[in-house]
């Protein structure tokens, strides 16, 4: 029997063959689906988890290798009680999401870089998620939630659900 540590918790894989990716694992062992897989060679981002902190490919990761290390997916980000983190926060604030296959992989690196870096540049987001591929390109609210869970600017979302029900915001 194998063991990860997933989200704070230990989680028994079974007998999986060690060298099986991580993404696999997190999908069809454990039913954990928010992570995606894109590319399957680690070149586009969709597969991003942490891995004591870091960002990393998933698809790319042999669960062989994971013994004793803290793995943080999508769904272990919000706290038990269901509140978003920051990063989450703006992302719904911003509508980031067009098709929002990519956005568990981009929240999950835009995470990382704020919690080693909470005032970023330009610079540092575009280097912390250069290897995150968006199919729908929407690189500039992207950016811009990011800078929105920093505290750098405030929300400026396009669509208002509340306003679009008649409901006061």
């Amino acid at each position: 029997m194998a063991t990860l540590q997933i989200n704070g918790q230990t989680l028994d894989i079974g007998t999986i063959d060690p060298s099986t990716p991580l993404l696999w694992v997190l999908r069809d062992t454990l039913g954990l689906v928010g992570t995606k897989y894109g590319c399957g060679i680690a070149q586009c981002g969709a597969c991003t988890v942490h891995l004591n902190g870091a960002p990393v490919r998933s698809c790319q990761i042999p669960v062989g290798n994971l013994t004793n290390e803290a793995i943080t997916t999508i769904e272990g980000l919000a706290a038990a009680d269901g509140s978003l983190t920051k990063v989450q926060a703006a992302w719904v604030a911003e509508d980031v999401p067009q098709c929002g296959y990519c956005q568990a992989g981009q929240i999950m690196s835009a995470t990382a870089l704020l919690q080693r870096n909470p005032n970023p540049t330009d610079a540092d987001i575009d280097a912390a998620m250069s290897g995150n591929l968006c199919r729908c390109a929407t690189y500039t609210r992207i950016k811009r939630a990011i800078k929105v869970a920093a505290g750098q600017q405030p929300a400026t979302a396009f669509y208002n659900a509340a306003a679009v029900n008649g409901e006061r915001a």
